[in-house]
């Protein structure tokens, strides 16, 4: 379960999704809330103001006529919604204390009357009245309020209210979003809210996935078209800082191409005439180095025009047979005498660069030959990576120490301190090899092999795939 939670608020979108949610979800209570506690203090208000509108009217109709009459109008009380009767005085069990209805009846009769409310713990049931129809299902509560007024001939009158309860509705919890009659209400409201917080976490969270998306092609292709600067502001200055950089790195990188393709090439012409010129050294022996120091010169001029091409290929992207292309390139390497071994198949397309793709394969191999004699080169749909032709190429040398293992893709770095070209070479292969294997988004690592020397792994991604694996016969 904690994997679970860990995964979904590893996104962004699902972040805000959540915050979003909770905030609105929280935001809507509150409010709804406070909106009905308001409601009821006005319904209570409005009641009050009902209550001591009738007790006023009833109040002054008993200051107008004599005590003898009273006693009639106090009997027909009861059409007024009380009883009343009039008192010697309040006693002791009653204390005075402020309440809205006393403020509310002083405000209509004067501050001069003594006017005392008193709630009642226990309010009797009333009889019913005459032509007066009951309610039907759930009966609304009643509060009993004892008033005391004193007339203006200082006569105490005491009233008796039984004043309606609230609705059965609004007594749930927290007033109407407790009432089952709302839940439905309610559910349809937070249904609508989350789908809001989804669409906005969404439009959130797109141009940062089109900011890393884009990032990922820069890494993989460094002419890849530039961004769409649209959308709101922050989004466009993003997305024309991120095409200025892209801009940026690609003319540094044309011009450090260049720049060492330009050095490399134009050392060629000197280097001929120099190999011309050897010929008429008259001591062989001192010839002799002298052409194979030239050779060794000539061999690292090529190949820094390798390393030159491999960063900045112009070549086209094909549709590639990836069994005919690993095939060919070992004949090759059979036919000039190595020992190499072939098999498995994936009858499997890939989108690359041929001549670049078949040098990078190249360089792979010379590496396993020159310290491991003879290669078991093998292919396959990749198991762990889905999408993926995975390439394998095993030496029988004398393997990589482990912490050097990323260290020998660097230019110009070798295990071998001779500097012999014999044993060492340039040291630029294993560079090249990986420069062209990521501009075609595949990924090159190295490790020991267990049974003793070093393995290759290239996995390249595929654009096609059809059938399954296959056996080829093995080559020798």
């Amino acid at each position: 379960m904690k994997n679970i939670f860990s995964s979904f608020f590893s996104s962004m979108a699902n972040r805000v999704f959540v915050i979003l949610l909770a905030g609105i979800v929280v935001a809507t209570v509150t409010t709804t809330w406070l909106a009905s506690n308001e409601r009821r203090n006005t319904l209570k208000e409005i009641r009050y103001q009902h209550v001591a509108e009738r007790v006023e009217q009833f109040v002054l109709a008993l200051d107008e006529i004599s005590p003898e009459a009273r006693r009639n109008v106090m009997q027909a009380a009861d059409s007024f919604g009380f009883e009343a009767a009039v008192v010697d005085g309040i006693g002791d069990t009653v204390r005075p204390s402020s309440s809205p209805m006393a403020d509310i009846l002083k405000s209509r009769l004067g501050a001069d009357r003594q006017i005392v409310v008193q709630r009642e713990s226990d309010c009797a049931p009333r009889a019913p009245r005459k032509n007066r129809p009951e309610p039907q299902g759930k009966p609304r509560m009643e509060t009993c309020r004892v008033i005391y007024v004193s007339l203006q001939d200082k006569a105490l009158l005491r009233l008796r209210l039984h004043i309606p309860g609230e609705p059965p509705s609004w007594r749930g919890r927290g007033g109407d979003m407790g009432s089952f009659s709302g839940t439905p209400y309610i559910l349809l409201f937070l249904v609508l809210i989350a789908m809001l917080a989804y669409v906005v976490a969404r439009m959130t969270a797109r141009p940062i996935k089109q900011l890393a998306g884009a990032a990922v092609e820069l890494g993989r292709d460094i002419d890849h078209p530039p961004l769409a600067e649209k959308g709101p502001t922050e989004i466009r200055l993003a997305a024309k800082a991120f095409n200025a950089m892209q801009a940026r790195i690609r003319r540094q990188i044309q011009h450090r191409t260049h720049m060492l393709a330009a050095i490399t090439h134009d050392l060629q012409t000197p280097l001929t005439r120099l190999r011309l010129r050897l010929e008429k050294v008259g001591d062989e022996e001192l010839q002799q180095k002298l052409i194979d120091d030239l050779a060794v010169m000539q061999g690292m001029v090529r190949e820094g025009l390798d390393l030159a091409r491999s960063m900045d290929s112009s070549e086209a992207m094909q549709r590639l047979d990836i069994d005919s292309l690993l095939d060919s390139v070992c004949a090759d390497a059979s036919d000039a005498g190595q020992q190499v071994k072939l098999t498995g198949s994936t009858r499997a397309f890939i989108v690359a660069q041929p001549n670049a793709l078949r040098r990078c394969l190249t360089n792979l191999l010379d590496n396993a030959f020159k310290y491991g004699q003879r290669a078991d080169v093998s292919i396959a749909l990749d198991d762990l990576l889905p999408n993926r032709v995975l390439i394998c190429i095993r030496d029988y040398g004398p393997g990589i120490p482990e912490d050097q293992l990323e260290a020998v893709f660097d230019p110009f770095y070798r295990l071998e301190t001779s500097r012999s070209r014999d044993t060492g070479g340039t040291g630029l292969g294993l560079t090249i090899a990986r420069n062209i294997a990521e501009n075609h988004g595949a990924l090159l690592n190295l490790r020991n092999y267990r049974d003793g020397g070093l393995e290759v792994l290239l996995s390249l991604p595929l654009r096609q795939a059809g059938g399954k694996a296959r056996n080829k016969p093995a080559q020798n």
